[in-house]
């Protein structure tokens, strides 16, 4: 049975609140493009009582022992599993993706947690060898302090659970501003913290203008950590307003991931990983392969082999347990995904399956798979974020990395070969943050996560993720 979808509040100093100003903004549905209900909209009034809040609550929180961090991070946990079909059913209603995806987005969300409240205790300092008698020289870590964490609407779960766990794990208080498209799933993770009991003020959820919002907040003296997931062009504007205030900042940005498949790649492993990946979420996804490269040799083999499966994927309602790829998250995507395929097109792509829109009612969109793209066309500059696969040929192995490389984004990328030499080659000569050779094995929690050059920088994965949330002291001292 369908959980009936909830108006959602903000979250502010330990209490559901609406905006002060009583303003709302609709939230649609994509299966059929229109409202199923509404977010309250913050303003600059609503700002002011989150921050006094994170200020509040980080003042408590940061004497909280990393074990009771640790237990009443644990209890958030337990309360998102036994929650996880209410929480997955209205995460479908609002993004579209499959119930399963929306699931399995819950579940990891319940492991995000679970691995940062471990990791919360072992935020290990050091002794530094003295060169003196009676000097002592200790390096010691502490939170940052309050955080501005802006998360997007395609992994509403994932990406604000990802920067919750982080911030709070390291003993700093945070305010989240997600996504107006899909508020009502981010709010009940939040809920899961509270319901565990962590302090009034230590996370605090917002809604709003999200220029309006990332101005206010970034530059605010209170806030000493700022934290994006989102595009390129609006991730390098916040980089630069958090730098004119000396803010620490980690930045998780666009990509267009390569997948070369060599000539001795195992074309049935390659097909099935990449498909799958390649469709995951109607191809919203900052990781998903973007742009194939293809050895000329197994280049028509790979096309048809992979145009057929593209055209047995099931698209409809997330909530059929028969659909495998759901609706585009709003009618912006189905804009830009429909200019994409035109331009290629314009430019002497040809279109193996796809390239419509479904229907009138919602934001479907087939999956497509284009042949014969030249590199001038904007699908091979430019994040599609949708349901489009360009193939392309090479002839040799240079070449598939010259193209890899080619672009400035890099953060992640994909390859199949089974020789030693070239998975070794393709290891150290793609320029990415994450690269995954002969399966998917990206965005697991204990890995770092995180890319290079116009894709962002510092890691939401493994170790290296608690370290942006805290500053580290050292401290010498002489004994008399």
């Amino acid at each position: 049975m369908t959980v009936p979808y909830p108006n959602t509040k903000l979250y502010i100093a330990g209490n559901w609140v609406d905006a002060i100003g009583g303003e709302t903004i609709d939230v649609m549905n994509p299966v059929t493009g229109k409202p199923i209900g509404n977010v309250a909209h913050a303003r600059i009034a609503d700002l002011d009582l989150a921050i006094d809040a994170a200020q509040s609550g980080f003042k408590v929180w940061k004497e909280t022992s990393a074990y009771n961090r640790y237990k009443m991070m644990r209890n958030a946990a337990m309360n998102l599993r036994d929650r996880i079909d209410e929480v997955a059913d209205i995460l479908t209603q609002e993004q579209g993706k499959p119930l399963a995806q929306s699931k399995a987005e819950t579940n990891l969300a319940i492991d995000i947690i679970d691995w940062f409240a471990e990791e919360g205790r072992r935020t290990y300092g050091r002794i530094i060898p003295a060169r003196i008698d009676g000097v002592q020289q200790m390096v010691i870590k502490e939170p940052v302090g309050p955080v501005a964490g802006f998360t997007p609407w395609n992994f509403p779960l994932n990406q604000s659970v990802r920067k919750i766990s982080a911030a709070i794990a390291a003993g700093c208080s945070i305010i989240i501003k997600a996504a107006e498209e899909t508020p009502a799933s981010t709010a009940a993770l939040v809920k899961c913290f509270a319901d565990a009991e962590i302090p009034a003020g230590v996370i605090n959820l917002v809604y709003g203008i999200p220029s309006e919002i990332s101005e206010y907040l970034i530059p605010h003296t209170i806030i000493k950590k700022v934290t994006f997931t989102g595009s390129t062009a609006v991730g390098k504007q916040l980089a630069s307003l958090a730098g004119n205030h000396m803010k620490k900042v980690t930045m998780e940005l666009g990509g267009h991931a390569p997948a070369i498949v060599c000539e001795d790649a195992n074309i049935d492993t390659a097909l099935k990983v990449l498909v799958e990946n390649k469709y995951r979420n109607a191809g919203q996804v900052c990781v998903s392969p973007t742009r194939f490269i293809v050895h000329e040799k197994c280049f028509n083999e790979f096309v048809k082999r992979f145009t057929e499966m593209v055209k047995n994927i099931k698209v409809g309602n997330g909530l059929d347990p028969e659909t495998q790829m759901g609706p585009l998250a709003h009618d912006r995507r189905v804009e830009s995904i429909e200019s994409f395929v035109t331009d290629a097109v314009n430019k002497g792509a040809k279109i193996e399956t796809g390239g419509n829109r479904i229907g009138n009612e919602g934001y479907f969109f087939e999956p497509t798979v284009l042949t014969e793209v030249s590199l001038d066309t904007r699908i091979m500059n430019e994040e599609p974020f949708g349901p489009i696969a360009p193939i392309i040929p090479f002839k040799n192995f240079d070449d598939a990395i010259e193209e890899a490389n080619r672009l400035n984004y890099g953060l992640a990328a994909y390859a199949y070969s089974t020789s030693a030499e070239s998975i070794r080659e393709l290891g150290s000569r793609i320029e990415s943050g994450m690269i995954s050779i002969n399966h998917h094995g990206i965005a697991l929690i204990e890995t770092p996560f995180g890319g290079i050059k116009d894709s962002g920088y510092g890691s939401e994965g493994g170790l290296e993720a608690i370290e942006g949330y805290l500053n580290t002291k050292f401290i010498t001292q002489k004994s008399f």
